[in-house]
């Protein structure tokens, strides 16, 4: 008689006897007999869900010590500074999502703001663009502080240092949204420069650099990407930085920054299609009564210019 034979035999005689009866599943042994094993419990299936999108850290702006400090605002939308603003910020988002000419700036939502030397205000212009643009109902703002060797940014925010530009694309590991802040301010994110390094200007011209602003650029078509940037004319990391914006913003400090230098500046990011000019720290009585601002585009053939 065979093993199965007995086992239906032995079944029946416990039936008999009124016993419960265990459940007997045939199995193949690891030598190839039928060997008779009470049923296991039904297996369990883990299904794994797909994992979620990082989500940013959030960080808290105080907006009053801002204020304060003479930046603009959500809650002081109509100081001086936030009008002058207004009119600084509007070329810039109408090249970014509009045409300008036969065809669409390229790129133009990417926006460098840069100064020949070290002082004239670019953090302070580029802080607030920034601010200024988050208050669009169309648009929503990436402030890069991409002056990795002095960064500035998060100092005036009041915030401390952070993971940032470079550690992302130093470290395969990390992702854009592992190092982006952000703000109390619904529509402002804030990309920290991160780790200083001393290959600061190959990591920004290299091809981790390009992927990693085609991904900025193209994640969110609606969001306009600010790059506080270097001076031009004391290292070479705006220039390398430069190469991949559709709009630079010049920062000038009036009556302290010579034209040779200006022109200077201006020759080293030739290859960019729009540059603007805004003069800052003027002493000619404004709307504001500190900041004056003009604008020339880079075309040669467009001599638009407001002021």
């Amino acid at each position: 008689m065979s093993l199965i034979e007995k086992a239906v035999e032995r079944l029946g005689q416990l039936k008999q006897a009124g016993q419960d009866v265990p459940v007997i599943t045939p199995v193949t042994a690891d030598a190839g007999e039928t060997a008779e094993v009470a049923a296991p419990e039904r297996s369990r299936v883990s299904i794994h869900a797909p994992e979620a999108e990082p989500v940013s850290r959030e960080v808290h702006i105080d907006l009053e010590r801002l204020g304060h400090m003479g930046f603009v605002t959500p809650d002081q939308q109509r100081s001086a500074i936030a009008e002058e603003y207004r009119v600084i910020k509007r070329p810039l988002l109408r090249n970014a999502s509009s045409i300008r000419g036969a065809s669409r700036v390229a790129n133009g939502n990417l926006i460098m703001v840069t100064s020949a030397l070290p002082g004239e205000g670019k953090s302070f212009t580029a802080l607030n663009l920034a601010m200024s643009m988050a208050m669009e109902l169309d648009h929503s703002v990436l402030l890069v502080d991409a002056d990795v060797s002095k960064p500035s940014i998060l100092k005036q925010l009041g915030l401390p240092p952070e993971r940032g530009l470079m550690d992302v694309l130093v470290d395969a590991s990390l992702d854009l949204p592992d190092v982006i802040l952000r703000t109390n301010i619904e529509k402002l994110r804030i990309l920290p420069a991160g780790s200083a390094t001393q290959r600061a200007t190959e990591v920004l011209a290299s091809e981790g650099m390009n992927r990693l602003l085609d991904e900025m650029a193209s994640r969110y078509p609606d969001r306009i990407i600010i790059f506080d940037s270097p001076p031009l004319l004391v290292t070479t990391e705006a220039r390398a930085l430069a190469t991949h914006m559709g709009q630079i913003v010049v920062v000038v400090e009036a009556e302290r920054t010579t034209h040779s230098a200006l022109k200077q500046a201006l020759a080293t990011i030739d290859a960019c299609p729009i540059k603007m000019m805004l003069l800052n720290k003027s002493t000619v009585q404004g709307p504001g009564g500190y900041y004056g601002y003009g604008y020339g585009y880079g075309h040669e053939a467009d001599d638009d210019k407001a002021a």
